[in-house]
């Protein structure tokens, strides 16, 4: 039971490794997430930050096609310069969540 507590003490300690892979990051990319500290890769890899830039990216990206978009798709119409921008409008979202959430966790 001490070693458990004891490892997730060290996982904890800013300015070690990463507490996921083991890798010592620079500095800059270093990140603190649930209180562990992360290297750039591990921190983009984290499942609750994905999920939480894509539900951003959702919401947001469907309320910007709508405004943007809106008046040609309802009447029907699909140009093929909507294949890009479409897809484009639901990714600035989901990198704007994403930096964020980095910014906020640099350590």
């Amino acid at each position: 039971m001490s070693q458990t507590k004891d490892a997730t003490a060290e996982r904890r300690v800013p300015g070690g490794a990463c507490a996921r892979c083991g890798a010592s990051p620079a500095k800059g990319r270093r990140f603190v997430m649930a209180g562990e500290l992360r290297c750039l890769r591990c921190t983009l890899m984290r499942p609750s930050l994905l999920r939480r830039s894509l539900v951003t990216a959702l919401v947001v990206g469907t309320i910007l096609t709508a405004i943007n978009q809106g008046n040609v798709l309802v009447q029907g119409q699909f140009p093929s310069v909507l294949l890009w921008k479409i897809p484009l409008t639901y990714c600035v979202p989901f990198c704007v969540a994403t930096w964020g959430a980095l910014v906020n966790s640099r350590s």
